[in-house]
């Protein structure tokens, strides 16, 4: 018990010699006053609601129904980090959409990235498509179709068209950018100051 407590009073004495107290609580005040995110308008999801979204997790749900009784289900989280950019947001929003009829197993997914912040808004590009007997096949490797840059110009425009005739217009794709940036950075500062509280308590 002696040896822990030496231990334990270095790890305190290293704390306080190194700084690292003063530093998160300086990094602390930055992120609180920064302000960053807060203030930018959040978009219109449209009909989309938030159907999941855990304090803890990196990804948001939405889900919408159509008039036609399709159920379109949208899962989102930050990409890697955009270089060179002119975006304000410095990553790129992954988006999955769903789309099911009534009445069907089957499903059509789109795979989609979602980038912007300039004067111009976001806008969002399709990096695949696929059709899915069963929802069950969604994490299974099957063949879902071709690679979707060899598909035909037209018909690629065309599956776009189709994604904004279901809600993914510029409302939504805006609301996802900011969303998710302003939930990574109120994480961040959460994680902050609980490792900041627990360093003061053994200091």
């Amino acid at each position: 018990m002696q040896r822990l407590n030496s231990v334990l009073r270095q790890g305190q004495k290293a704390i306080v010699d190194l700084g690292l107290l003063t530093v998160l609580r300086s990094e602390i005040a930055h992120e609180l006053s920064s302000n960053r995110f807060q203030d930018d308008q959040i978009g219109d999801p449209g009909d989309f609601v938030v159907d999941w979204d855990a304090p803890e997790s990196e990804d948001v749900l939405l889900r919408r129904k159509c008039e036609s009784g399709e159920e379109v289900a949208i899962s989102a989280l930050l990409g890697p980090q955009i270089y060179g950019g002119e975006g304000m947001f410095p990553r790129e929003v992954l988006m999955k959409v769903c789309v099911q009829k009534p009445g069907f197993n089957s499903i059509l997914q789109f795979d989609c990235g979602v980038c912007g912040g300039t004067h111009s808004g976001s806008e969002f590009h399709l990096r695949s498509a696929y059709y899915l007997p069963s929802p069950a096949l969604l994490h299974r490797s099957v063949y879902k179709g071709p690679l979707f840059s060899t598909l035909d110009d037209n018909l690629q425009d065309k599956l776009k068209e189709y994604l904004i005739a279901k809600g993914i217009g510029k409302g939504l794709t805006d609301f996802l950018l900011l969303y998710l940036h302003r939930k990574e950075q109120n994480q961040y500062v959460s994680w902050l100051q609980k490792l900041e509280s627990m360093l003061s308590i053994n200091t």
